[in-house]
């Protein structure tokens, strides 16, 4: 009878049709409601974890640039030192070697350092080791291929210098104290031309060091000179150069005894 109705008249029943739907559009709207919602909800859930894992993409991402800008950095520096390194090479006096400064003494009251270059190298007792910031300290003994050198710091060492500045003229010893500063012990006593954050240089004097290479700088002003610091910390120095005797004609008489000297 349905069907009969429906293909004899198909408006038949549309009246019934929309009373069914009216009454159930409220629970149809409620169940889109909790679908859309559900949805979103789930969307936002999946939001979240996406979001943290690109957060964490993110996190590595600036660690890693964080190490390439660490690596950058220490190649640079690497850079700065290999071209002090080569500005000593092509200095006008040429190094006799240049090597490594392998390792130095840093809880003993001696202080002495150790470098890649030795008898082979061409080194010899008394020649003058230095860095590309200034004086490191001199040859004490040599090996075949390694050397022992007196560190600037060491109690046993004494160094003619002077200061850097041309406004003022002061002359004195740089005597190492054996905790890592030095003793500027000026030769005329009298008033103290010294401040602090002068740089000493070698004077030339001695017949060891070739005048004009950064020795200290001052720290604190005492009443017969300064306490100092090394300007070339052998902790942070890779690369040393060993240079000739400066004057060593000097030094060969003076190593002569008095008797054989006053002869010739």
């Amino acid at each position: 009878m349905l069907l009969g109705l429906s293909l004899f008249d198909p408006g038949f029943f549309s009246g019934p049709r929309t009373v069914a739907h009216d009454a159930t559009a409220p629970a149809g709207e409620a169940a889109a409601v909790v679908r859309t919602e559900s949805k979103g909800l789930f969307e936002s859930i999946a939001g979240y974890y996406r979001a943290g894992s690109k957060n964490a993409e993110l996190k590595e991402e600036v660690e890693l640039a964080r190490i390439r800008l660490a690596e950058a950095e220490a190649v640079k520096a690497e850079n700065a030192r290999l071209k002090a390194l080569l500005g000593l090479a092509d200095s006008e006096v040429k190094p006799v070697a240049v090597t490594r400064l392998i390792g130095s003494t840093a809880t003993s009251s001696r202080r002495f350092g150790y470098i890649g270059a030795g008898r082979s190298d061409g080194v010899t007792v008394g020649m003058p080791v230095r860095s590309a910031r200034g004086v490191v300290g001199r040859v004490l003994e040599v090996g075949s291929s390694t050397s022992r050198i007196l560190l600037i710091t060491d109690s046993q060492s004494v160094l003619p210098v002077r200061l850097a500045s041309t406004e003022r003229e002061a002359t004195a010893f740089a005597e190492g104290r054996g905790d890592g500063r030095i003793q500027i012990r000026l030769i005329n006593l009298g008033i103290n031309p010294l401040k602090k954050g002068d740089v000493m240089v070698t004077s030339g004097a001695g017949g060891y060091y070739r005048p004009g290479i950064a020795v200290a700088i001052v720290s604190e002003i005492t009443n017969d000179g300064a306490l100092a610091r090394p300007i070339s910390d052998p902790v942070a120095t890779g690369y040393v150069s060993v240079e000739p005797v400066w004057q060593r004609k000097v030094v060969e008489t003076a190593a002569k005894p008095i008797e054989e000297s006053v002869a010739e």
